[in-house]
């Protein structure tokens, strides 16, 4: 009977494209053993361009584990799963290259199939890239740790469960907001309407025993964390990379009009996550460094409760990431100005959505 390993590979690249690296690592099917680890920088690059270099890493070093084995890889990248399992073209040169690599890995062992997983469920390897990406490269495999004797292994004891919970509020209305403008990086204060909504929100901002307020630097966040910070006796903590993306030639515009003087990057921009504003930035460069920021305020603040105050886009990604689903899911979302949503965060992995775009409190 073959063998049967599960591969998880991921990528990531800072600035997409920037400086990037991929992880992978080896697990037996039936016992989840990881049997290799491997984590290296593949230079500048884009973020898919590095998932298929963990793909290719991860294939290779199951062939070197045993050419017969059947695997099962699981990433959370849904372009590069879909690809693979042809059902979407590739287009972009460097991976087209990748893919034949990973192909002709595949076509030497036992078989291969290609499974999307959740962000959540794909930590080891997004750790392992992390790793690449700062400067910390792994090829680790079981059979060259270190043995050790029977009698002295003791049972390890399980690691406490600590949840986080994020309470994530978009800022209150400016003038752009009633008009559906694209607001990226301007620096407009909140209106009349917009302060009247965050006192709101500072009401209902002192029942959720929050310990930590963090907030964008751009002036319509930090207006909305200082009221409801001052109101709860807190300091506010800046993150640069909770900032709302940069609309490029489309700040300021309607979708109208922005579809009326940029049509087809406008299309383009709207339709697809990778795809970057004109002269501005993809949804999926915030996504880039919103998963940052997440994993900062995971690391800073672990088992206390964070009140999160951001923008429309970096709100819904954090969204995505807590229901374990792509970026498109930012089309399908509604946020209202000074909404409130909630994720609550396992350091086991697991995720829960409680919220979404509440508004009682503006009542």
């Amino acid at each position: 009977m073959s063998r049967r390993f599960v591969v998880e590979a991921d990528g990531g690249s800072r600035g997409n494209p920037g400086p990037a690296g991929y992880g992978a690592l080896v697990r037996d099917a039936q016992t989840g053993k990881v049997l290799a680890e491997r984590a290296a920088s593949v230079g500048r690059a884009t973020n898919n361009v590095a998932e298929y270099g963990g793909l290719v890493a991860g294939l290779q070093a199951a062939l070197d584990l045993d050419a017969s084995a059947d695997v099962e890889v699981r990433m959370d990248s849904k372009l590069v799963v879909e690809q693979m399992s042809g059902r979407w073209k590739i287009k972009h040169p460097d991976m087209q290259k990748l893919a034949v690599q990973a192909r002709a890995i595949a076509r030497q062992l036992g078989s291969v199939r290609y499974t999307w997983v959740p962000r959540a469920q794909n930590g080891a390897a997004d750790a392992l890239a992390n790793s690449a990406m700062d400067g910390r490269p792994v090829h680790r495999d079981a059979a060259s740790e270190p043995s050790v004797a029977e009698d002295d292994v003791q049972p390890a004891e399980p690691a406490p469960v600590v949840t986080t919970v994020t309470h994530l509020l978009r800022h209150g209305r400016t003038e752009h907001t009633p008009e559906r403008r694209y607001s990226g990086r301007n620096d407009l204060p909140l209106s009349a309407t917009g302060r009247a909504e965050v006192e709101a929100a500072a009401v209902r901002a002192k029942e959720l025993g929050i310990d930590v307020v963090v907030a964008s630097p751009l002036r319509r966040t930090r207006e909305t964390a200082e009221a409801v910070a001052g109101a709860l006796g807190l300091q506010v903590q800046i993150d640069d990379d909770l900032v709302e993306l940069d609309f490029g030639d489309l700040e300021g515009l309607t979708a109208t009009e922005a579809r009326e003087r940029h049509p087809l990057a406008a299309r383009r921009f709207m339709s697809d996550v990778t795809v970057p504003a004109p002269n501005g930035e993809s949804i999926a460069d915030v996504s880039t460094r919103v998963a940052r920021a997440r994993r900062r305020l995971l690391e800073r603040y672990a088992g206390r409760t964070v009140l999160v105050v951001s923008h429309v886009t970096p709100i819904k990604l954090l969204l995505a990431a807590g229901l374990g689903v792509d970026d498109e899911v930012v089309h399908r979302v509604f946020l209202e100005a000074a909404s409130l949503s909630t994720v609550a965060w396992s350091s086991d992995g697991r995720t829960s959505v409680r919220l979404v775009n509440d508004t009682a409190h503006l009542r």
